[in-house]
């Protein structure tokens, strides 16, 4: 049976834990928000550039579709996972659905160029047979986000004009709201058909449509790198949002079963305290009780005499 003293110390260390757990909780909750401000900051970004593909889908939309079709040969894959643990299973199911994904590809495991974001979406690749050209590390904040999105632009063009890898697609975890997030996959290149028409149909905001006067070819491929950016940008954010939901998911998990063991643990030394002091009255009693019978015993012999 344990001590009080065992049982003061397990409830103190549960207590302590349940304050960082609590602490953990917080920063997720935080850092959720800050990571949706950073992607609902791109709104405006993102609708300038669908304004640009609109204007030159007017004016010359079958040249575009000309450089868009095809299948895929060879793909670039970039998932995208976490650096950080405490996260559920976040980075298995991330995996899972880019495995997925790239098998539906029809290509094989020695076509597909696969950079992974985050060391630990790493391991799960590798698990299941697929090789990596190269491990990031995810950005710590939102101001690390550009950086490795430039970093991305240049891997991906270097796919684009150099190994002729023109289908790119991301995988990475989108947050919805709460702890709760989806996997989710974006066709990068050749960017999409259905959003292309999509942009071609939309109705222009104004009765006069924008002329250009750089060179079509000049336009289209600023238009294609600043989509790219906002892309990448927005697969970065989601991310880490993401990241954060499961972590906060976790800690809640992990905050409900702490105040359980903690309930647990004292009423094990409430009940423990109980059977001491129920002792003590007993050794009590009983050593009153022998006394008792002492005196009246002493009396008797003396009555006797």
């Amino acid at each position: 049976m344990q001590t009080m003293e065992s049982l003061k110390r397990k409830i103190k260390s549960a207590q302590d834990l349940h304050s960082v757990v609590k602490t953990m909780k917080a920063l997720a909750a935080v850092s959720i928000r800050q990571y949706q401000r950073a992607v609902e900051s791109l709104a405006d970004y993102n609708r300038t550039v669908e304004m640009g593909f609109h204007v030159i889908l007017k004016y010359r939309p079958s040249e575009i579709r000309a450089r868009l079709t095809g299948p895929p040969q060879r793909i670039g894959a970039i998932v995208f996972g976490s650096d950080q643990g405490l996260c559920g299973p976040l980075n298995e199911n991330i995996a899972h659905h880019a495995l997925e994904e790239m098998a539906s590809t029809g290509t094989s495991f020695e076509d597909r160029y696969v950079i992974a974001v985050g060391e630990r979406i790493e391991g799960y690749l590798l698990d299941a047979g697929q090789a990596i050209i190269e491990t990031l590390s995810m950005p710590n904040s939102v101001g690390g986000i550009t950086p490795m999105v430039q970093d991305l632009i240049m891997i991906i063009e270097d796919w684009y004009f150099r190994r002729q890898i023109d289908h790119i697609y991301l995988y990475y975890n989108e947050y919805q709201s709460g702890a709760t997030y989806r996997s989710r996959t974006l066709q990068l290149l050749p960017v999409d058909q259905r959003w292309l028409k999509k942009m071609e149909r939309a109705k222009w905001p104004s009765k006069v449509l924008p002329i250009y006067t750089i060179k079509w070819d000049n336009l289209f491929a600023s238009l294609v790198r600043e989509y790219l950016f906002v892309s990448l940008f927005r697969a970065f954010a989601e991310s880490l949002a993401s990241e954060n939901a499961s972590r906060l998911a976790a800690m809640q998990n992990a905050e409900k079963n702490i105040e359980e063991r903690i309930q647990e643990l004292t009423v094990m030394f409430h009940r423990q305290r109980q059977m001491t002091i129920t002792e003590e009255l007993l050794d009590i009693v009983a050593g009153f009780e022998a006394l008792k019978g002492a005196e009246k015993k002493e009396v008797t012999v003396y009555g006797h005499g």
